[in-house]
């Protein structure tokens, strides 16, 4: 596909500065000026730990998107080497070691996933996986050529490795990442003219030992740059709902949840996640995000949700995602783009408790249990006062339930 639409800036330097993506760089005067007279090419790092890329991607591909707007050549990254052993940036525990077959699978749903959203046609963004190389470097010749290049006592200083020291120890198996994902760079440098490496704030320390590789082995000039992660205004990475991760992938998370999901932020986030993850103009984001009535502020996380949806989905799957909401708000429309729960006949009866908590409509059934007893749950549309109540085959209508949270969320469950 190709994505455009009407630049504002002369540069994509001052339009990622102006709508809250850009956090540091390194020599960012001579950055800016590249990005304004040259072509770039640049690239963001995607370790395969799921079959789908989820919410808290959606800040890398936004600016991969505007980067290539400008006229800039997108490189993304797979990490099928370097998920083998895992980035402890932003970790207190060792991830969990995957086998090389399911990064393997991992890595080809994220290229699928990929092709939404960026130009893969001749001259535009391209697509390399680290395993190429990775791979089948001698270990001996990597210490010798890369290892010797970095001080030990220099990089425990940095969080990505700190942290994980003082939460209980660090694997030397962890430890090589950075000294991996510096030669990713280099090696890019080298074979594929790559110049600049972005990526989130967690990265930085990774993305300074590459470019510093870069000037030690070619006497080269590459440049860095991080971004913001995304987090709400309590300090909360998102991309996480009551039942997981908001994936990417509508099989995992479908276009509705993802429209709910968006349309329930908090009001002091709207903002911020227009200006990040949509392409309104900026001006129409502040006007939005500036609503102080109610009712403003509600069209405003509607407008947000829709542009989510609609970007990572498409206009028929954003269309059908509001009207589904419109539907359960009136009592009337398709409700087929509910998220849904199929329950068999043999599983009945079963407690409310437990099963809002299985459909992800609460956290636990403590909690299901408060909101019941403050009146905030009903079936199908009729309040329930008891949380003990039991759910039998008695209360569905036409083979289903419908139950509702408050006054945004709902769950439709399904006898078979």
């Amino acid at each position: 596909m190709k994505f455009t639409y009407e630049k504002e800036y002369d540069n994509v330097f001052d339009e990622l500065v102006d709508r809250g993506y850009y956090e540091q760089a390194t020599n960012e005067e001579e950055l800016k000026k590249l990005l304004k007279e040259e072509s770039v090419k640049f690239y963001c790092g995607f370790d395969a730990t799921a079959d789908s890329l989820t919410v808290g991607h959606l800040i890398q591909i936004m600016v991969m998107m505007r980067m290539q707007n400008y006229g800039h050549r997108p490189v993304a990254l797979l990490g099928g080497g370097t998920t083998l052993i895992g980035d402890p940036s932003g970790r207190s525990d060792m991830r969990k070691v995957m086998t090389e077959e399911m990064i393997d699978h991992n890595a080809e749903c994220f290229y699928n996933q990929f092709q939404r959203f960026l130009d893969f046609s001749e001259g535009g963004a391209t697509m390399l996986n680290n395993k190429d190389w990775l791979l089948d470097l001698n270990f001996v010749e990597f210490l010798r050529d890369v290892g010797s290049e970095f001080l030990v006592n220099e990089m425990i200083k940095k969080d990505a490795y700190k942290n994980r020291m003082a939460a209980g120890g660090l694997t030397f198996f962890e430890f090589s990442y950075m000294l991996l994902q510096s030669y990713d760079f280099l090696k890019m440098y080298r074979e594929d003219g790559v110049k600049l490496e972005m990526g989130g704030s967690d990265q930085w320390s990774n993305i300074i030992g590459g470019v510093d590789l870069i000037k030690k082995h070619e006497n080269g000039q590459a440049y860095g740059m991080t971004f913001s992660l995304l987090t709400t205004a309590d300090g909360v990475k998102m991309g996480k709902s009551q039942k997981g991760a908001v994936w990417l992938d509508e099989k995992k998370t479908s276009p509705y949840e993802m429209y709910q999901y968006m349309r329930n932020v908090d009001d002091r986030d709207v903002e911020k996640f227009l200006l990040q993850l949509t392409f309104l103009p900026t001006e129409e984001c502040r006007k939005l995000g500036s609503a102080k009535d109610a009712a403003e502020i509600n069209k405003a996380k509607e407008i947000l949700a829709y542009e989510v949806v609609k970007l990572v989905h498409g206009k028929e799957k954003a269309d059908e995602a509001i009207a589904a909401a419109k539907a359960l708000f009136t009592g009337k429309g398709d409700e087929s783009a509910m998220p849904t729960t199929q329950i068999a006949k043999s599983d009945l009866p079963k407690g409310l408790l437990i099963l809002m908590t299985e459909t992800g409509l609460t956290k636990s059934n403590g909690e299901a249990r408060r909101i019941i007893k403050q009146g905030g749950v009903s079936i199908n549309d009729e309040k329930v006062a008891d949380p003990s109540i039991e759910v039998t085959e008695d209360l569905f209508e036409d083979g289903r339930i419908i139950i509702k949270k408050g006054k945004k969320n709902f769950h439709k469950v399904e006898l078979i």
